[in-house]
């Protein structure tokens, strides 16, 4: 690891993307929804694409690419083709992934995992790869699909206890609307172009863009420590 906390004097929480962040499944994504376009009466799309297109919910972008709108019988067809083709793909984590978690636990940085992805799934899917243990929280979504991942952050920071400050929380991922949370809660956003957003896409966000993980954190432990010195 290259990134150091010596200079950061208290508190760090990071709360990490799970799709196209930690796991490292853009492929699968694209697999899977490849797999149900043709029923639907669509030819499979280009990664290049999907980087660019993709969207929250994900019924809003099966919607934009067919270009009308899916009945509820559709679209309960379609989501369940598609989970059950990610069922059948292996869960990987991103290269170097687990060597950054652990550096950061042993520095201190307390570290949780939020994503939109269903709440048991996602639990089962970070047990697999063992990293549970290294985060304080792991919560993902437990209704309906949702826009915009503002308000599960919001609850997210609180549930992680009153001490996490959101002015000293990073949080990584690679979506606009990672930033757009990060910002309607005031932390810190960085994101990062391993996922499934094109950095092209990203850039719009207006917030750093980086191309590795342990760039992000960099940046983000970076960010806290310029702030504290503007502070003093």
């Amino acid at each position: 690891m290259t990134f150091s906390t010596a200079h950061i004097s208290a508190p760090v929480t990071i709360v990490w993307d799970w799709n196209g962040t930690l796991r490292n499944d853009v492929d699968d994504h694209l697999a899977a929804l490849n797999a149900t376009l043709p029923d639907l009466g669509h030819t499979p799309i280009t990664l290049e694409r999907y980087r660019a297109e993709h969207r929250s919910p994900i019924r809003s972008f099966y919607d934009a690419l067919l270009g009308r709108t899916l009945s509820d019988q559709q679209w309960h067809e379609a989501d369940n083709a598609f989970l059950e083709v990610l069922d059948r793909r292996p869960v990987r984590l991103q290269s170097g992934v687990r060597e950054v978690l652990l550096h950061l636990r042993a520095r201190g940085v307390r570290q949780s995992l939020l994503s939109l992805a269903p709440h048991e799934r996602l639990v089962k899917e970070v047990s697999t790869v063992g990293i549970t243990g290294l985060l304080m929280r792991v919560d993902g979504r437990r209704g309906p699909s949702v826009p915009s991942k503002a308000p599960a952050l919001a609850r997210h920071l609180a549930d992680l206890g009153p001490d996490v400050d959101p002015a000293r929380t990073i949080v990584i991922g690679d979506s606009v609307d990672d930033a757009v949370a990060a910002l309607s809660v005031g932390a810190i956003p960085v994101l990062h172009t391993l996922g499934l957003h094109s950095a092209e896409r990203l850039a719009t966000a207006g917030v750093p863009v980086v191309d590795t993980l342990e760039d992000a954190v960099v940046l983000g432990l970076a960010t806290i420590a310029e702030q504290r010195l503007a502070a003093a």
